[in-house]
């Protein structure tokens, strides 16, 4: 068992160690979002149909029509994801898009309240006031990236956006229960192919350089192949508190990825924010419940 827990911990720890470093490749491609999504999900889908190939996934009867239903849906959100996060790092910064974008879970749980009936306690409550406050020191103290266009609101909005789009996919998975989840993730990417080859002009990347091929195909392969490989089988071996302990690595290593490679410094009301929003998920996904504790009955 303890062994199970190290290789589920190391899984987990790499899967959002990838993730991290995701905001990198899609700056230093130099490719609009649209394209730069569309070659994840182009590079993504062959990398998971062999994984799913090689693990079974792909035999008859794996899903009916009902469950492709529902997986192609939330691969249109999770391609949507993608587009605002990707979007929001030129215009709020790499660190600051994916410390926003970590609200997920709170959308999470409205979904769940205005569409499963899920309970919202007076601690959720209390740790999405904690979240807000963060969202509002981030807001106040303005600073866009070097490397991007301004409009740093626009790509706050952009990353609430993400994890909204998130948190719907997130919903419509639960239908998925008994599809192993690298199939699922094939279908999203697969999906997101579709939707996004409209868009892609081909012209300019004849002439791309083998670096701009190198960040393409590393998203797709890297970043979305091997990095949901090692996500599913980390969270399969690990109990949920420590899933979302090690979650945290992922937005931790976007802010250090933001600071050494474009020297991005966040502004002390900045850091903050980002504890708040830390600790705010930290109590929700622990299950802290300070106001239940200053108020319980002796």
């Amino acid at each position: 068992m303890e062994e199970q827990v190290k290789r589920g911990s190391l899984e987990m720890a790499s899967a959002m160690l990838i993730s991290g470093t995701i905001g990198w490749f899609v700056v230093m491609s130099g490719q609009p979002v649209l394209e730069v999504v569309f070659w994840r999900c182009l590079f993504g889908a062959g990398t998971l149909l062999f994984i799913c190939g090689a693990m079974g996934h792909l035999r008859r009867g794996m899903l009916d029509r009902t469950a492709l239903g529902w997986a192609v849906v939330s691969g249109v959100a999770i391609v949507g994801n993608w587009v605002f996060l990707f979007a929001a790092y030129s215009r709020a910064s790499i660190g600051i898009a994916t410390a926003v974008y970590n609200t997920q879970p709170f959308m999470l749980v409205a979904l769940g309240a205005v569409f499963l009936g899920e309970r919202i306690t007076s601690d959720k409550m209390l740790w999405l006031g904690v979240a807000f406050a963060g969202m509002l020191a981030i807001t106040v103290q303005e600073g866009a990236p070097a490397y991007g266009a301004g409009a740093y609101l626009v790509g706050i909005m952009l990353s609430l956006g993400a994890a909204f789009l998130y948190a719907v996919a997130a919903i419509l998975v639960k239908h998925l229960s008994g599809v192993p989840p690298h199939l699922i993730a094939l279908i999203q990417v697969c999906t997101g192919v579709l939707l996004l080859a409209p868009f892609v002009g081909l012209g300019a990347l004849e002439s791309s350089s083998p670096f701009t091929w190198f960040t393409l195909v590393s998203m797709g392969v890297v970043h979305t192949g091997l990095m949901y490989v090692l996500l599913y089988g980390g969270i399969q071996k690990l109990p949920t508190t420590m899933t979302g302990a090690l979650s945290f690595i992922y937005p931790i290593v976007a802010i250090l990825v933001d600071w050494a490679a474009f020297g991005q410094h966040l502004r002390w009301l900045q850091w903050v924010g980002v504890a708040a929003i830390f600790l705010a998920v930290t109590g929700m996904r622990q299950g802290w419940k300070p106001f239940s504790s200053v108020f319980a009955r002796p």
